[in-house]
C-alpha cells in the first residue's frame, strides 16, 4: 500500500464529498468522493511524493449510497503533466469498477508502472446515482540513477583490456525523450566490428556488424519520442540475441559464422565518440534522459555519478531529468478545440504539429467574414481550401506533403494574405506550395481544431473529424495558452483530452504473422497476406495442405504442389513433387547437383567438397522427414582408378554429410556404422578383398550405387571426394532427389472406446493466436473433442448435437461461443474435418472446409488466452469415436503414443473407406489400410491411385486376349511378345458388356473384334460417315477378344468387315477398353505373371489426346489384319475343313434356326426415321440407301 501526499480533484459535490474521505473502507464525511457534475471531464489525482512502482489498484463505491464508478481509466506521469494512459493488451485499458458501494474490486497491473502522479478518470457510473469513489494504490519504492543528456555529451566506458573479443553482452537501460533520432549506445573496433543502439524515426534500431560475422539489423517499437520512460534489455550470447523493449522480446540469431565481436577499448553511451574513425550518415547524439544503465553487471550511471568514467564532453552534466513540456492535445472522432483569433484581419497565420494513423481528417476550420478556411488531411496530404463568397465564389486549393499519416509528428504552417497563400509541411522549403490567386481575406474570430461541431460556421466538405494528437498550436503567430483553455479562462473544447497524447501503434508488435504487412487506422489494424502463403485476419492459417498425403485425400493426382508441414508454425510453405502411386504417396525434393558430376584433382589432404542445395530449406526437409514413414536417396559413384571408402578399418577417401552436419562413412545400399558399399553387403564386389567396387582401384569404369535409407541422416548436404588427383583417376558423382512416402502425422489417430476415456497433454500455449484442426468420426450424438482450462479462461471444442459443432472460449471478456450447423448428421461414422482459430482480430470455426462462422473480436478488452490446466483430448466429459491428425498451432500431437498407455483409448482408427471410398472411381474398390486406404483397380479398365487413369495405344499394334484356356497354347506359338497375368476366364457368356474410348480423325476403321472358332463374331467399326456400326453374329460362346488399332486374325475373320472397314486401318487412340470384367490394354501394359494376353507391334502408354495425331496410314505389308497377310498354309487347311463340315451344316441348318436365339440388350442411337419402323433393323434399312447386306436371326448390325 502506498501513501498519498496530495490528492487533487477536478471538482467536489460538497465538502463532505472531499477526496480526503476517498480512502478504501473509510466511512467518514459522505463516505467517499463525488464530483460536482457526473460527466466525462471529472478526475481524481494523487501525488505519491516520489516515483514509485505501482502494481495494483482497488476501488469501492461511496459508503451507504447509490454512487459508484463502474468503469475508469488510469493515467500516470512523472511531473503531473504530459499524462500517459495505462496500456494493456495493446489498448488504452479501461478497468472494470464496482457494482455496489461496499465490494472491493482490485486489479493487479499486468504491466507494473513507475510514476509519481496517478490520475483516475471515471468513464461510467451507477445509473441510480452519480460518480462515487473510494480507492487504494499498491506498490513499492523505486529509485534509480538518472543522467540528462543534452545532445552534446557522451559517457565513455573503457574496457580493462584493449581489443576485446566479446562473446557475451548484457545491456540494460531506460530512456525517455521527445526526439525521434539519436544514438543511445555505440561501440566500434579497429577491424570494423561495431554495435549500435539508436532511435530512428521514433523506433529503436539495433545494428551489429562483424568483419566476418556479417551485418544484422533489428527494429523494435515505435512512437518512442513520447517523453515517457521505455525499458531496453539486450542479451547476446555468441550469435543468439534477446532484444527486449517494454516487455516485448524478439529472439534472433546474428548473421555470419563467428561468435565474437572485435571491439576497441570503449563503449560510448549517449552518442558517437569524438575520436576514432569518422562516422557517416550524420547521426545525432541522444537528447533526453537515461537511467539504470548497466553493461555486463557494471552500473554505468553510478560510475558516472562517482566520476569514475569520462564525461568531459558534457557542458553541464546533471543527474536529474530535465523535462521539456509541449502540452499535447488528444482528439477522438467527436472532439474539437476552439481557440480565439484576431477578428477582421487581412491575414491568416496558423501553425501546429500533428500525428495520426488516419489518412484523412479535418485539422482546422475557421469562418471568415465572407467565406471559410479549411486545413484537412486528405489521403496522407495536407490540403488548404479557401472559399471567398463575395468574390464570385473565388477559392484557393493547395496541398503539400505525402504519407503524413505514419504516426510521426509533422509540422504544418499556413500563411494567407492579400493575393498570396503558402502551405509548408515539416519546415521543408521544398514542400512549400504557394498561390498568387487574387484573394481578399477578412478573418473571423475563432479557429476550430480537430473538428467543426456546435460552432455557427459553414458546413465543412470534410465530414470526418481528426483522430490524433496536436501540439505547439499557434494562432496569429502566438503560441496558444492551452493551460488557460484547460482552466476555462479562454476558448472551449469538447471530448478533448488535454496534456496527453494517447496514440497507439497497433502494428507494433506486429500481429500480422508470416510476413503479413500491417496497416492501421486510429481504431484498428489490417493485415495484407498477399504472397505469404497464409490467410486470415492475421495471416495465421496456411492456404496449403500439410503434405502430399493430404492432397491425395482431396482427390488430387500426381503433380507439383506447395505444402506446409507445420501449418501455422514458423516454417514457410515450399514446393515439392507429389507422386501418387497405387499404394504409396511419394514426396520428392530435388537438389541442384547435376547427374554424373565429374570430380578431378582431389586428395585426402585437399578433398573436393560438393555442396548440395535443395528446393527447400533444411528445416523444411526435416519436417518432411520427421513425419514420413520411409525416406531414401540414391547415390552413385562412377570411378576409374578412384577409391571410394578404402577398407572398413581404414580412413575413407570419400564421405558425405547429412542432416545435423555429421560425416558419414557408409555408401548407398549399406547401413550406418558399416563402412561398406552395397556390393560389400551383398558380397558381390569386383574384388572380394574390398567392400566397394571402386576400392579395387581398377582402370576400368566401375560403379558403386544404392539407396541411403536411414532417414535421420538424410538428406545429403555435402559430399567430400578425396581420390581423383592421380594420373588416369576419374570419378563421376550422382546424388538423386530426396524421396519420402507416408505422413504419420496425417494418420496419427486414437479411438476413444468409453465415455470416460481421454488423453492428456501439456498446457496449450496460444496466448494471442491459436489454431486447432483435426478429423473426427463418431456414431455418438454428442461429445467433447478437447478442452483446456485456466483460472477463468478456457478453450473448448465439442459436438453439441448430431448436426452442430461448437467452439467456445473465454480470454477474460466473458464466454464466446461459435456454432456451425451441418445440413447432414455428423455422427454418420465418416471423417469430418474441424478447424478453429482465435486471434486478436477474430474467431473462426470451420467444418469440412465448407461451413464457417466468423466472430469479430471486441475492439477493447483482453486478448491473451491464459491457460493453466492440462489439455484434455477426448474431453473429461466424454467422447466416443476417433480423432486423428490433431494439430495445435502447427504442432501435431502424438495421439497414438499417448493412447498406448491410456486405458479406454486405442491407437489408430479403422474405417477410412467410409469417407474416402468415393475417390476410387470407375468401379475401383476401396481397400482399408492402417494408415489410410488404397484403390484396387484390378477389376477395371483403369489404374492409378484413384482408378481414373486409362491406357492408350498407337496405330500398328495388336492386343489379343484369349477368353478360354485352350487358346493360350495357340497364342504362345505366334511370333508375338506375350505378357501373362491371372485374370478371370470367360467361358459361358450369355451377356456381353463392351466399353472403350477412342479418338481419330480418319475413317473407316475397325475398332474392336471379338471372335470364336466358328463364324460367330462381334465387331465395332467406324464407317465412312463417322457413325459407329456394331455387327454381331453369335451362335456359341466367344473365345478370343482382340483390341487394336489394327487387329490380327483370331478365329474366324469376316472378310467383308475387314475389306470394307479396315482399309487402310485405324489411325488414332484407343483407351479404357473393357469387355465384361476384362481390360486387355491394362493387362498388356501392367500385368506380371500368368494372363492369356499378348501383343504384337509397338505397345506404349501415351496421353495421345493431348495433341493432334500425325500418324500416317499403314501399308498393307504392315497391316496384321490385311487378307494378304494371312498365312497361305492356314488358308488351304481351312478350306479343306470347310468342305468336310459343309454337308453336316446343311443337314443341321433348320435345327439350328430353332435351337439358337440371341438374347441381349443394346443401347443405341437409332437412325432417323426409326420412330415409325417395326424394328431397329428395319430402321437401318429404310434410312441407309447403300445398305445391301443380308440380315438373319444370328447376324445383326446397329448404327450408333
Amino acid at each position: 500500500m502506498l501513501l498519498f501526499h496530495v490528492i487533487v480533484i477536478s471538482s467536489v459535490f460538497t465538502s463532505g464529498y472531499a477526496p480526503g474521505y476517498a480512502k478504501l473502507n473509510k466511512r467518514g464525511g459522505a463516505g467517499g468522493w463525488s464530483p460536482l457534475d457526473s460527466d466525462h471531464y471529472q478526475w481524481l489525482q494523487v501525488d505519491l511524493g516520489s516515483r514509485k512502482q505501482v502494481t495494483a489498484i482497488a476501488t469501492q463505491g461511496r459508503y451507504s449510497s447509490s454512487d459508484w464508478t463502474t468503469r475508469y481509466r488510469l493515467l500516470y506521469s512523472d511531473t503531473g503533466r504530459n499524462w500517459k494512459p495505462y496500456h494493456q493488451d495493446g489498448n488504452i485499458w479501461a478497468f472494470a469498477g464496482n457494482s455496489n458501494t461496499e465490494s472491493v474490486v482490485r486489479h493487479d497491473l499486468q504491466n507494473p508502472t513507475v510514476a509519481r502522479y496517478l490520475r483516475i478518470i471515471p468513464l461510467d457510473w451507477s445509473e441510480e446515482g452519480r460518480i462515487g469513489l473510494r480507492f487504494e494504490i499498491y506498490g513499492c519504492p523505486y529509485w534509480a540513477d538518472v543522467i540528462n543528456f543534452d545532445g552534446q555529451g557522451v559517457i565513455s566506458y573503457r574496457f580493462k583490456m584493449k581489443k576485446m573479443k566479446i562473446l557475451k553482452d548484457v545491456i540494460a537501460l531506460k530512456f525517455k525523450t521527445s526526439e525521434s533520432e539519436g544514438v543511445i549506445l555505440h561501440g566500434e573496433g579497429q577491424q570494423g566490428d561495431y554495435i549500435t543502439l539508436e532511435l530512428r524515426r521514433g523506433r529503436l534500431l539495433l545494428n551489429q556488424y562483424g568483419s566476418i560475422l556479417g551485418h544484422t539489423s533489428v527494429t523494435s517499437g515505435s512512437l518512442l519520442d513520447d517523453h515517457h520512460w521505455h525499458s531496453v534489455v539486450i542479451e547476446r550470447y555468441r550469435r543468439n540475441v534477446n532484444f527486449t523493449l517494454d516487455q516485448h522480446t524478439q529472439h534472433f540469431r546474428t548473421n555470419g559464422e563467428f561468435d565474437h565481436l572485435d571491439l576497441d577499448y570503449e563503449l560510448t553511451f549517449g552518442g558517437m565518440p569524438y575520436s576514432g574513425k569518422p562516422v557517416s550518415g550524420g547521426r545525432r547524439n541522444f537528447k533526453g534522459c537515461m537511467e539504470s544503465i548497466n553493461y555486463n553487471g557494471e552500473n554505468i550511471t553510478d560510475l558516472a555519478r562517482r566520476k569514475k568514467l569520462d564525461t568531459s564532453s558534457f557542458r553541464n552534466l546533471t543527474f536529474s531529468c530535465v523535462d521539456t513540456h509541449t502540452f499535447p492535445v488528444f482528439f477522438n472522432d467527436t472532439s474539437f478545440l476552439q481557440l480565439p483569433g484576431r477578428r477582421d484581419h487581412n491575414m491568416v497565420s496558423v501553425g501546429f504539429q500533428f500525428r495520426t494513423w488516419n489518412p484523412s481528417g479535418l485539422l482546422l476550420f475557421s469562418s471568415l467574414a465572407d467565406g471559410m478556411l479549411e486545413l484537412a488531411l486528405n489521403n496522407g496530404k495536407v490540403t488548404a481550401h479557401i472559399n471567398v463568397t463575395q468574390q464570385k465564389n473565388m477559392h484557393v486549393d493547395i496541398s503539400s506533403g505525402s504519407g503524413l499519416n505514419d504516426g510521426e509528428w509533422h509540422d504544418v504552417r499556413f500563411l494567407a494574405k492579400e493575393n498570396f497563400a503558402m502551405l509548408t509541411t515539416d519546415g521543408d522549403e521544398a514542400s512549400a506550395v504557394r498561390t498568387t490567386s487574387p484573394v481578399q481575406i477578412t478573418t473571423g474570430s475563432t479557429y476550430h481544431f480537430g473538428g467543426n461541431v456546435k460552432a455557427k460556421c459553414q458546413a465543412s466538405p470534410i465530414q470526418r473529424s481528426f483522430q490524433g494528437c496536436m501540439q505547439l498550436i499557434q494562432v496569429d503567430d502566438q503560441l496558444a495558452d492551452l493551460t488557460a483553455v484547460e482552466q476555462g479562462r479562454m476558448g472551449a473544447f469538447e471530448n478533448v483530452s488535454l496534456d496527453m497524447c494517447a496514440i497507439i501503434d497497433r502494428c507494433m508488435p506486429n500481429h500480422c504473422e508470416h510476413g503479413g504487412r500491417c496497416s492501421q487506422t486510429w481504431d484498428g489494424f489490417t493485415c495484407t497476406c498477399d504472397g505469404t502463403g497464409y490467410t486470415g485476419a492475421t495471416c495465421h492459417t496456411s492456404v496449403y495442405e500439410q503434405s502430399c498425403e493430404a492432397y491425395k485425400h482431396l482427390g488430387r493426382s500426381s503433380d507439383s504442389y506447395w505444402i506446409d508441414p507445420d501449418g501455422s508454425g514458423p516454417l514457410g510453405p515450399f514446393k515439392v513433387i507429389c507422386n501418387m502411386t497405387e499404394d504409396k504417396v511419394w514426396t520428392t525434393v530435388v537438389n541442384n547437383l547435376p547427374a554424373q558430376t565429374a570430380v578431378t584433382g582431389s586428395s585426402r589432404e585437399r578433398r573436393t567438397v560438393l555442396q548440395l542445395n535443395y528446393s527447400a530449406s533444411m528445416e523444411q526437409v526435416t519436417a518432411i522427414t520427421n513425419s514420413a514413414e520411409h525416406c531414401e536417396q540414391h547415390v552413385a559413384y562412377a570411378c576409374r582408378m578412384s577409391r571410394l571408402l578404402n577398407t572398413p578399418d581404414g580412413t575413407p577417401y570419400t564421405w558425405w554429410v547429412g542432416r545435423g552436419n555429421e560425416k558419414h562413412f557408409y555408401w548407398g545400399g549399406s547401413v550406418p556404422g558399416i563402412q561398406k558399399c552395397a556390393c560389400g553387403i551383398e558380397r558381390n564386389c569386383t574384388d572380394s578383398k574390398y567392400y566397394c567396387n571402386c576400392d579395387a582401384d581398377q582402370k576400368q569404369w566401375r560403379d558403386d550405387s544404392g539407396l541411403l535409407v536411414y532417414k535421420d541422416h538424410l538428406p545429403v548436404s555435402q559430399v567430400a571426394v578425396g581420390d581423383t588427383n592421380r594420373p588416369g583417376s576419374e570419378a563421376k558423382l550422382t546424388v538423386g532427389p530426396f524421396r519420402c512416402y507416408g505422413d504419420r502425422s496425417y494418420w496419427n489417430a486414437a479411438s476413444f472406446n468409453t465415455p470416460s476415456s481421454y488423453l492428456h497433454f501439456s498446457t496449450f500455449q496460444g496466448e494471442t493466436s491459436a489454431d486447432i484442426s483435426f478429423y473426427f468420426k463418431t456414431s455418438a450424438p454428442y461429445g467433447v473433442f478437447l478442452e483446456n482450462l485456466g483460472n477463468t479462461d478456457f478453450i473448448r471444442l465439442e459436438l453439441k448435437s448430431p448436426t452442430v459443432v461448437s467452439f467456445s472460449f473465454d480470454v477474460g471478456n466473458g464466454p464466446v461461443e461459435l456454432n456451425v450447423h451441418s445440413p447432414i448428421p455428423l455422427n454418420d461414422d465418416q471423417w469430418h474435418r474441424v478447424s478453429a482459430e482465435r486471434n486478436t482480430k477474430e474467431a473462426i470455426l470451420q467444418l469440412d472446409q465448407k461451413y464457417k462462422e466468423v466472430r469479430p473480436a471486441p475492439t477493447q478488452g483482453h486478448t491473451r488466452l491464459e491457460l493453466y490446466s492440462q489439455l484434455y483430448v477426448g474431453g473429461q466429459r466424454g467422447f466416443l469415436g476417433c480423432i486423428r491428425s490433431l494439430k495445435m498451432n502447427g504442432v501435431t500431437l502424438d495421439l497414438e503414443e499417448r493412447a498406448l498407455v491410456t486405458p479406454g483409448v486405442k491407437p489408430g482408427c479403422s474405417g477410412h473407406c467410409t469417407s474416402f471410398g468415393m475417390y476410387c472411381r470407375n468401379g475401383g474398390k476401396c481397400v482399408e489400410k492402417y494408415n489410410g486406404y488404397s484403390c484396387d483397380c484390378s477389376t477395371t479398365a483403369y489404374d492409378g491411385p484413384f482408378c481414373s487413369k486409362g491406357q492408350y495405344a498407337y496405330a500398328g499394334t495388336l492386343v489379343k486376349y484369349n477368353l478360354v484356356p485352350e487358346v493360350v497354347a495357340a497364342a504362345s506359338s505366334l511370333d508375338e511378345k506375350s505378357v501373362i497375368h491371372n485374370l478371370p476366364v470367360e467361358t459361358n457368356l450369355t451377356r456381353e458388356d463392351l466399353t472403350f474410348s477412342f479418338s481419330t480423325s480418319t475413317s473407316p476403321s475397325l475398332l474392336v473384334y471379338v471372335s470364336t472358332k466358328t463364324q460367330d463374331y462381334m465387331a465395332v467399326v467406324l464407317r465412312h460417315n463417322g457413325r459407329i456400326l456394331v455387327t454381331l453374329q453369335k451362335r456359341s460362346n466367344f473365345r478370343c477378344l482382340s483390341v487394336s488399332l489394327l487387329l490380327a486374325e483370331t478365329g474366324y475373320i469376316d472378310p467383308v468387315i475387314i475389306e470394307k472397314y479396315n482399309t487402310p486401318g485405324f489411325v488414332g487412340c484407343l483407351s479404357r477398353v473393357q469387355f465384361n470384367s476384362i481390360a486387355p490394354l491394362k493387362a498388356a501394359l501392367r500385368s506380371r505373371g500368368s494372363v492369356p494376353v499378348s501383343h504384337q507391334g509397338k505397345l506404349v502408354e501415351s496421353n495421345c489426346g493431348a495433341s493432334p495425331l500425325t500418324i500416317p496410314p499403314m501399308s498393307a505389308a504392315t497391316d496384321p489384319w490385311h487378307l494378304d497377310a494371312v498365312n497361305r498354309n492356314s488358308a488351304i487347311i481351312g478350306g479343306i475343313i470347310a468342305v468336310v463340315i459343309f454337308t453336316i451344316l446343311c443337314t443341321l441348318v433348320f435345327l439350328i434356326r430353332y435351337m439358337f436365339r440371341h438374347k441381349g440388350t443394346y443401347h443405341t442411337n437409332e437412325a432417323k426415321g426409326g420412330e415409325s419402323s417395326e424394328s431397329a433393323d428395319a430402321a437401318i434399312i429404310g434410312t441407309e440407301a447403300n445398305f445391301t447386306e443380308t440380315i438373319d436371326e444370328s447376324k445383326k448390325e446397329w448404327f450408333i
